[in-house]
C-alpha cells in the first residue's frame, strides 16, 4: 500500500505544477491562480465548487463569509480548517471562473477536475472522508440528483463522502426551510469531523 512518504515529494511537485497552470487563462476575468491545499498526510478533504473573488486575491480558499459559515458546520477553527496536515480543499474549479449576468459566479472551469483531480487524489492516500460541498462536486463525483435530498440522506453516502449545501449566504434562506439540516446532519458531521481530525 502507498504511504503518505512516498507521496509528500511527488505530490510537491504536482502542486507546483498545478498552480502554473495557465490552460484556460483566456475565460478567466481575473486571469489564473490556482488554488489547491493539499498534503499527503491529509484526512478529510473538501471538495468544493472554485474560488471566490475574495479566495482568489487572498491566495487562500473559503476566505470569506461562506468559510465562515461552513467552519461553523464543521466546528473547527480557522487554523484546523487551513492545516494541510489534516484537511485538504481541492476545488472542481482551481481558479475563479467570474460572475453570471444574473448573479452568482459562473460554474467551474470544465477544463479542471478532469486534469488535475485524479491525478492529486492519487497521491493523497490518507483521506477518509470527502465532504462534497455544492452540486458541482457532487454531480462531479455522484452524478446528477438533488441536493437537498443526497444531504438529507447523508448516511447513504458514508464512510467516504458527505454531500453538504454551498455554504453561501444563499444556504441561509434553505436552512430555515430545512430544520433538520441543524438537527440532525451537523452534529453527525460534526461528530465524524471531531474523531476523524482527533485520531
Amino acid at each position: 500500500m502507498i504511504s503518505p512518504d512516498d507521496c509528500r515529494k511527488p505530490l510537491e511537485a504536482l502542486v507546483h505544477e498545478v498552480r502554473a497552470c495557465r490552460v484556460c487563462e483566456a475565460h478567466l476575468p481575473l486571469g489564473a491562480r490556482p488554488l489547491i491545499h493539499v498534503s499527503s498526510t491529509s484526512r478529510l478533504l473538501i471538495a468544493s465548487q472554485a474560488p471566490g473573488t475574495k479566495a482568489h486575491m487572498s491566495n487562500r480558499s473559503f476566505y470569506d463569509a461562506s468559510g465562515d459559515r461552513l467552519r461553523e458546520w464543521l466546528g473547527i477553527s480557522a487554523d484546523d480548517f487551513y492545516d494541510v496536515r489534516k484537511v485538504a480543499i481541492l476545488p472542481m474549479g482551481l481558479c475563479y471562473p467570474g460572475r453570471l449576468p444574473k448573479g452568482g459566479d459562473c460554474p467551474p472551469r470544465p477544463e479542471c477536475a478532469p486534469l488535475w483531480r485524479n491525478r492529486v487524489l492519487s497521491l493523497m492516500p490518507d483521506i477518509r472522508l470527502t465532504l462534497l460541498v455544492g452540486s458541482y462536486s457532487q454531480y462531479h463525483v455522484l452524478g446528477r440528483g438533488s441536493v437537498t435530498e443526497r444531504v438529507r440522506n447523508f448516511r447513504d453516502y458514508l464512510p467516504d463522502y458527505f454531500p453538504l449545501p454551498h455554504p453561501s449566504w444563499r444556504t441561509g434562506a434553505w436552512e430555515r426551510r430545512s430544520p433538520w439540516f441543524q438537527e440532525d446532519v451537523i452534529p453527525a458531521l460534526r461528530e465524524r469531523v471531531r474523531t476523524l481530525l482527533q485520531d
